[in-house]
């Protein structure tokens, strides 16, 4: 029965070793709740750390340790505490944390720590693949994994690997300054589906993946040679009625705790008197310094609400052993303490800081007490925080108080949402949520509420494997089918007991990989030999078909005896004979359209016009991705209107725009070259748009095979160069 692998950083189990037995309790909340019906409701195995160093594991307590990870359908992944420093204390967390949260100040490249990242991975990826079986699907999770989806897939191509990052994906500016942002792509990009919380953080990746590695993007998808993958937004929600219910059950309860009877106190003590509520793990990206200073700010400018507001913040410990961490808990200690030095009563304490972790029940009795919730990050990749102060309004009353930088912002635009650097709105925003009448609170909430009730962290899992399983059949779009063994050994059977038989051969993309510099590109001495020892078997003939000018095609190939057909057929050069013009054309249009041309190289770094004899290119694989596709989409638009009038056409090919007779095409060029003759066997291969003309002209008969997967007329693809000399060569030996 096929199953799903679910990986991530830390198993949600919390093992201890009391006594030298093994105590196995499960985790809730969060990505556990999330994944149950997953994990636990699905045959699902759930592959971790267990966050016990194989220094703390006694050697006869390993077999045990696995043993209580199995029971909970979990497999543990054994670390020592040299591969927790260098990868999660080292590059998890001051490599990629601070560089995605966009604090490039606190931002190391260790070449050290980066090495053990990537053994780290090997060490889940064996893990993994010691566990996969045919059907299952691999569902990665987070920042520590960017490796793990390559390295799976390289070794286990069939299955179906979802990776999610639970932190923001920073803009291409920030991320290429990493020395290692190739291979984290690479790794990424081993994944059928990628999902993050927001669309932005979709964006900022999808234009690094175009930018760094120049793949082909499309809307949400980039094209591989192999296959497609698709990236999305799947913004995660909480377990609403975990928090709803624990709130309403919180409200009938008689038996109060400790926390609960002081919040009372205070409520009793200042009946008017409001409660902002502030919580957050003790984190550089969670903005609370700027937070209390903000406070302060507000008690400044509002002194009315002196002694009528309390901000309540409970900061839990975090990374304590980094020194970043080090100095902010200083800074926050020291700034609760002037504050409240500053504008303290004998009855009256602006703040209440609290440096603990706390049980839910007394989270519980937070949300449901305080009027206001203040959350300010400064980056985010969700904030759960926020979605679950709501979950708790039971009467629909309360005022949430939002950063624009957290992810949760784009779904909850109800909330007050702020820029976390600008004292002023927030300090307003703190006025109006004190002062907000409570039928506006109730309408407010009831959206939210309503929005987080239906979008729960299950229906986020449920979405993304439902996406993921999709994507099993994203190539269906395509016409062609992956030339397969069987395939092959049909066509080179047909090959070989054919009488007549012709290879019409495209030349960029197909036999020679693409270069900066189209000049670069001259066949190698193997290129040249295949073709030569092709073309000299009895009744063969091969034809080289290109969009290339006859010069350079005609220097090139000058030593081989074979038909070269240039510039998409409008020129022709048979074996042994000269170049000839096959049709009768105009190229007086030229002069108008080349200004036009010369006007876009100017605005547009990096592109180059080819001038032909009856056609103009304008490339642009040099130009930045981005700007390359908008500006080739706009000359498109106004060569097309120019053209409107006359035979002109404008083909789009890979990276580059021609414009030409469109009576003339490599189709035409085919069908009147084999027009007459009785070949028994023809055989063409391209890898772009313009060779789409050719596959649909040739007769049914015909084996056509496109470079690369794309829609296409052809009947089967070949994933790159590579694999189209492998093809040449076993035609050279046929």
């Amino acid at each position: 029965m096929s199953k799903t692998i679910i990986i991530s950083n830390r198993l949600p189990l919390q093992l201890q070793i009391d006594n030298y037995t093994i105590k196995a309790t499960p985790s809730v909340g969060g990505l556990a709740t999330g994944m149950k019906s997953v994990h636990r409701d699905s045959n699902g195995v759930w592959i971790g750390w267990t966050g016990l160093t194989e220094e703390e594991t006694p050697e006869e307590l390993v077999d045990e340790v696995v043993a209580a990870a199995k029971k909970e359908q979990c497999v543990p992944v054994s670390l020592t505490e040299k591969d927790i420093n260098g990868f999660y204390y080292g590059f998890s967390n001051r490599t990629i944390w601070p560089l995605f949260h966009y604090f490039m100040e606190y931002t190391e490249f260790e070449k050290e720590s980066y090495q053990t990242y990537v053994e780290v991975n090997k060490k889940y990826a064996n893990v993994v693949l010691e566990n996969i079986e045919e059907g299952d699907t691999v569902w990665v999770h987070d920042y520590q994994l960017m490796l793990l989806p390559e390295l799976i897939k390289k070794e286990r191509p069939d299955v179906q690997i979802g990776f999610f990052l639970h932190i923001p994906f920073p803009s291409y500016e920030v991320f290429r300054t990493l020395p290692w942002r190739v291979e984290i792509l690479k790794g990424l990009l081993g994944s059928d589906l990628i999902g993050f919380h927001t669309y932005d953080y979709q964006r900022h990746f999808l234009s690094s993946v175009s930018r760094i590695l120049r793949q082909e993007v499309s809307f949400n998808e980039i094209t591989l040679k192999d296959r497609i993958v698709t990236v999305n937004s799947y913004p995660m929600g909480i377990d609403y009625e975990k928090f709803s219910e624990a709130a309403a059950k919180h409200d009938a309860a008689k038996n109060q705790s400790e926390l609960q009877r002081r919040l009372d106190l205070h409520i009793d003590s200042t009946p008017d008197a409001k409660m902002i509520l502030s919580i957050d793990r003790l984190d550089y990206s969670k903005g609370i310094a700027n937070r209390i200073r903000a406070y302060e700010y507000f008690l400044e400018k509002y002194p009315e609400f002196k002694e009528k507001v309390r901000l309540v913040m409970l900061a839990v410990p975090s990374r304590s052993n980094v020194p970043q961490y080090q100095l902010l808990k200083k800074e926050v200690d020291e700034l609760v303490g002037r504050i409240n030095g500053k504008f303290a009563t004998v009855s009256w304490t602006p703040i209440w800081y609290f440096y603990r972790s706390m049980p839910f029940e007394n989270l519980i009795d937070l949300y449901t007490t305080c009027d206001v919730a203040l959350l300010t990050p400064i980056r985010d990749g969700m904030n759960l925080v926020a979605k679950e102060y709501v979950a708790t309004r039971t009467d629909k009353t309360g005022v949430l108080i939002l950063s624009e930088m957290a992810g949760a912002a784009q779904e909850m635009s109800e909330a007050l949402i702020i820029n976390p650097n600008n004292f002023e709105e927030i300090a307003d925003a703190l006025k109006q949520a004190m002062e907000m009448p409570e039928a506006e609170q109730i309408k407010r909430n009831k959206f939210l509420q309503k929005r987080l009730k239906r979008y729960n962290v299950e229906k986020w899992a449920h979405d993304f494997m439902h996406s993921l399983e999709d994507t099993a059949h994203k190539s269906d779009i395509v016409k062609a089918i992956r030339m397969r063994q069987d395939q092959e050994e049909e066509m080179f059977n047909a090959y070989k007991a054919s009488q007549k038989r012709i290879l019409f051969l495209d030349y960029d993309g197909t036999l020679r990989g693409f270069v900066n510099n189209p000049e670069d590109a001259s066949p190698d001495e193997e290129l040249l030999e295949l073709t030569k020892t092709i073309h000299s078997q009895e009744n063969t003939e091969v034809v080289i078909i290109s969009g290339r000018d006859r010069h350079t095609l005609g220097t090139w190939w000058q030593d081989v005896p074979i038909t070269l057909i240039a510039e998409h057929g409008v020129w022709k050069r048979p074996v042994g004979g000269e170049w000839a013009v096959t049709e009768n054309l105009k190229n007086d249009w030229m002069e108008t359209v080349r200004p036009i041309l010369e006007k876009y190289v100017d605005r547009t770094a990096g592109t180059f016009i080819e001038e032909k004899n009856y056609s103009l290119a304008w490339h642009y694989r040099n130009a930045d991705p981005d700007l390359g596709e908008k500006r080739a989409s706009e000359l498109s638009t106004v060569l097309k209107e120019l053209s409107a009038n006359n035979e002109l056409g404008v083909l789009d090919g890979n990276k580059v725009l021609e414009i030409k007779d469109s009576t003339i095409h490599k189709g035409k060029a085919v069908t009147k070259h084999i027009f007459g003759k009785d070949y028994t066997f023809k055989f063409a291969i391209g890898d772009d748009w313009t060779d789409e003309y050719m596959f649909h002209d040739l007769p049914d008969d015909a084996f056509t095979i496109k470079v690369g997967l794309q829609k296409t007329a052809a009947k089967y693809y070949v994933d790159d160069t590579d694999r189209v000399r492998d093809l040449l060569k076993k035609f050279a030996a046929s």
